[in-house]
């Protein structure tokens, strides 16, 4: 199948297919007498285990780690649990500096008046208007 083709089984778009392959996540097709890419079946599998590896968050360079222990036809399991687990770490680094974040917003929205809220400061709260010129 041609690239519009792959896209159109995978949801991927050509242009991040054509990517792929330029960076090494998708193996180089053999081209028809055209100049045409023939990709078969199991680019389909390649770019659904890309789009699934992209779901858990994980990045391209982790993804072509994971694809090169695939192509020698190991179980990528461990790798992955380690990858995963890594990913894990991140995202709750990532979620605690967020819960910081949110305390001290709404240490913020506890801090202004609930009620006769003064007339705002220009230049507190947003960039001051410009001057209208007569």
């Amino acid at each position: 199948m041609t690239v519009a083709g792959l896209s159109q089984r995978t949801g991927v778009p050509g242009d991040s297919i054509r990517y792929y392959e330029r960076v090494g996540l998708l193996p180089k097709p053999p081209r028809s007498e055209a100049g045409y890419r023939r990709y078969g079946e199991d680019a389909v599998d390649r770019l659904r285990f890309i789009q699934g590896a992209q779901r858990l968050g994980l990045r391209l360079r982790e993804i072509g780690d994971l694809l090169m222990i695939r192509d020698t036809g190991k179980c990528p399991c461990g790798d992955a649990a380690v990858l995963l687990r890594d990913r894990m770490d991140e995202i709750d680094t990532e979620m605690s500096r967020l819960e910081k974040l949110r305390v001290e917003l709404d240490q913020m929205v506890k801090q202004l008046p609930s009620q006769d809220c003064p007339d705002p400061v220009p230049g507190v709260w947003r960039p001051p208007l410009p001057m209208a010129t007569a």
